[in-house]
């Protein structure tokens, strides 16, 4: 299905976190005016706010961002259903039979993803094949360097309903892409969704 110009202006600033009406503009090719047009109707549905902050001389430069209000845009996946399913388990079955679901996840997750890297030999290109499958499984992935680091950032969470309900999913997708990026790297996250973060962001540096 083809986007339309609210799918992409709202896929921009889940990605971006904020953007100016003259990137936005030009990111989407086409005038200002045009842009504040649907930024208008999307700040009328409360989806988009606004914040405007003083840089240099000159007028105060307006951002725009997306609202609480706009997560209903990103879905959860089968937020609710799967939470009560969790709820149940713990409650019928006890913590260790919830344990031992998720580490069946990890293991599934693991072998997926570890036949999808397999031919990438550099960190580079296992980061680039991991953030597409991510991608492509809802997490809106990318990664980037800096400096002496690398970063894998994910501007979506499908799973965050469950995720919150319980970390134990957290910790299993820390430790998955330990093993698959490698034992002479170190991953941590750095930013986290289920805590409040815009995204969740892992750090990944060689071993000293």
């Amino acid at each position: 299905m083809k986007k339309t110009a609210t799918d992409k202006i709202l896929l921009i600033l889940k990605m971006q976190g904020e953007v100016s009406l003259n990137s936005l503009a030009s990111e989407l090719g086409i005038t200002k005016e045009g842009a504040r047009l649907h930024l208008v109707k999307l700040i009328d549905k409360k989806l988009v706010e606004t914040n405007s902050r003083k840089e240099g001389v000159g007028r105060p430069v307006t951002y725009y961002s997306l609202s609480k209000e706009s997560a209903s845009e990103f879905p959860d996946s089968h937020a609710q259903v799967t939470v009560e399913l969790l709820q149940s388990v713990k409650k019928l079955l006890g913590n260790n039979a919830l344990e031992l679901l998720i580490n069946d996840r990890e293991s599934k997750i693991y072998s997926h993803y570890q036949k999808a890297l397999e031919h990438s030999n550099s960190i580079e290109s296992r980061l680039e094949q991991l953030s597409q499958i991510r991608s492509k499984e809802g997490y809106l992935a990318e990664w980037k360097k800096e400096n002496d680091a690398y970063y894998l950032i994910e501007n979506h969470c499908p799973i965050c309903a469950a995720a919150t309900e319980c970390q134990g999913f957290c910790k299993s997708e820390l430790k998955n892409f330990q093993q698959l990026l490698g034992d002479e790297f170190i991953v941590e996250r750095m930013e986290h969704m289920v805590s409040g973060g815009q995204r969740c962001t892992y750090r990944i540096r060689a071993k000293q």
